[in-house]
């Protein structure tokens, strides 16, 4: 029997991940197994697009405006939430480079440099595309009001109080009564 528990008078199953909005939470709380499952999608749709578009007669310029448009948010949704190991970053550049590479009709005995790759798309690396989402992301979050949710959890630190340890927004002075 699986274990459960009570939530407002509810059993909840307990389970080691799920799906939410699209993005997969695991137990862990780390991003690994989220940035996994989309790269498995995102490679998913690269094949079901090769035939038709990667090996048509396009210009390279179409098609990475395709693979930009359409191709990537599949990767990037949930991107500005994770965190990233070095491990995740070098499997996240691997996967953009194996994109890049299908797009450009390169086979992978023909030996080409991921430079070489990145400078014939003049592509960043995605691992630098994450890095400016999420400051932008951190600047609307530094301009939004001290009260806002975002911008308290954010700048949120763990503070002793006696036995339990509670997290308190750096900028307020006591714990908040909903207990966020």
């Amino acid at each position: 029997m699986p274990l459960t528990i009570k939530v407002q008078g509810h059993d909840v199953m307990v389970v080691e991940e799920f799906v939410y909005l699209g993005s997969l939470i695991h137990s862990t709380t780390g991003s690994t197994c989220d940035i996994s499952r989309r790269s498995a999608i995102t490679r998913a749709g690269m094949l079901s697009l090769e035939n038709q578009t990667w090996r048509s007669r396009l210009t390279i310029s179409m098609k990475l405006k395709l693979y930009n448009t359409c191709i990537l948010p599949i990767f990037q949704y949930g991107m500005d939430c994770w965190a990233i190991s070095k491990t995740d970053a070098l499997k996240i550049n691997a996967l953009h480079h194996w994109c890049l590479r299908m797009l450009l009709g390169i086979k992978w005995y023909q030996l080409v440099r991921n430079n070489d790759v990145q400078r014939l798309t003049k592509q960043p690396k995605l691992t630098a595309i994450i890095k400016s989402h999420r400051l932008t992301l951190f600047g609307h979050i530094m301009r939004m009001d001290d009260n806002a949710d975002a911008k308290r959890i954010l700048l949120a630190s763990p503070r002793q109080t006696g036995e339990d340890n509670q997290v308190v927004p750096a900028s307020c002075g006591s714990a908040p009564s909903n207990g966020i």
